[in-house]
């Protein structure tokens, strides 16, 4: 029992940026490569992989106009006072309510009540806005560089709260925003009847077709085509099984993927859509897709792909790989109490082995230091 956590909360943060995108992907890359060494799985089974795609949901709240609206007005508030920039009316009382009465009419769906909620509070955000951009700029000499790009973050953020906030479609083709700490957050729609619409990140997820292990795991920000996608996605499991000396050739995916095979000419594509030009057995294999939604399932609810807490879309990225590296080491577990004692006592074994040419290359180490000082110590004496 440990009264006190382990280590601080910011080692960890500061260890994943040491590590970054390469350090992950190393290490997702030794899981796969240990299952080799073990002869958990064959190597010939890595050249035919399932590739699916997922939504990492980032941790926010779900976003509303009135939510994000207040959301604006606090931090137009915050920014303003450490500017010291001096506001004639911060609107706190009325912002808190009118929120609250926006999320009742919304609930009791009164929606032109709600949306005069909403109007009033997107004249309140433009009126602070307003008046900080005007008293900055009378103020700009007695306002540092920090603060003056702070200022300009929170009103950028601000002004397109307020112009999404009016309309349904993004503005120019900028997309929404719909986190004021996670801009990068991207809305998602999968066609599911119980979450037609998810916030986060789209995932690629690369398993073997046999054995489930994960082979690639990689993010992909601005919500991009799914086919789009199987490029990268299989050069990511192209360089993370390197080491042993396959890559894939045959990939099984869903009607997703189509239309991508001159993108991926090294690649057999095998999907539905190709009923008549795919041969009897590639028919009968093609059931086996389905092997890669359970594999998510375990991702999301074991792994913690469900909802992700780091920062940025560098979060994004490593904890997709992270998820799919502790996949493969529960999966390395399972492996091997399934191979049973006599796996284990050769496992033992070879760990003998190891450690025994360890040594010896310890003592002919330090041997030839000890040589090495010697010479050094003739030379000095003669000298």
């Amino acid at each position: 029992y440990e009264d006190s956590p382990p280590c601080d909360a910011t080692t960890l943060v500061k260890f994943r940026q040491l590590l970054g995108d390469e350090g992950v992907e190393e290490l997702l890359a030794q899981t796969i490569n240990v299952a080799v060494e073990l002869k958990l799985i064959k190597p010939q089974e890595l050249s035919r992989v399932i590739v699916d795609s997922t939504v990492q949901h980032k941790a926010i709240a779900h976003p509303t106009d009135s939510r994000l609206l207040e959301t604006a007005r606090t931090k137009l508030v915050e920014v303003a006072k450490d500017a010291g920039v001096r506001l004639k009316q911060t609107f706190a009382k009325e912002g808190k309510e009118l929120s609250r009465k926006a999320g009742r009419y919304a609930h009791a769906r009164q929606f032109k009540r709600m949306k005069s909620a909403i109007r009033r509070q997107r004249t309140i955000v433009a009126r602070l806005q307003r008046e900080i951009e005007r008293k900055a700029t009378a103020a700009s000499t007695a306002i540092g560089m920090a603060v003056r790009q702070a200022l300009g973050e929170a009103l950028s953020k601000a002004a397109r709260i307020n112009a999404q906030s009016g309309q349904r479609k993004a503005i120019d083709g900028q997309p929404k925003l719909y986190a004021w700490h996670a801009p990068e957050v991207d809305c998602i729609s999968k066609g599911k009847a119980r979450t037609p619409y998810e916030f986060g990140v789209k995932v690629g997820i690369a398993s073997t077709f046999k054995g489930n292990l994960v082979v690639g795991a990689r993010a992909f920000h601005g919500n991009p085509y799914d086919g789009h996608t199987l490029a990268e996605q299989l050069e990511q499991a192209t360089i993370l099984m390197q080491d042993s000396r396959v890559k894939p050739a045959t990939a099984f995916v869903d009607l997703g993927y189509r239309g991508v095979d001159a993108d991926n000419p090294d690649v057999h594509i095998v999907h539905r859509g190709k009923s008549k030009r795919i041969t009897q057995q590639e028919r009968r294999l093609l059931r086996r897709r389905q092997a890669i939604e359970p594999i998510i399932g375990h991702l999301k609810a074991d792994c913690r792909m469900q909802r992700c807490h780091l920062k940025g879309k560098t979060g994004d990225r490593l904890h997709a790989v992270l998820c799919a590296a502790g996949y493969n080491i529960r999966w390395l577990l399972r492996m091997i109490a399934l191979k049973g004692v006599t796996f284990l006592w050769r496992l033992y074994l070879r760990l003998r082995v190891l450690s025994a040419l360890v040594s010896t290359w310890l003592r002919v180490l330090c041997k030839w230091l000890a040589c090495t000082s010697n010479a050094t110590t003739s030379t000095v004496a003669l000298a």
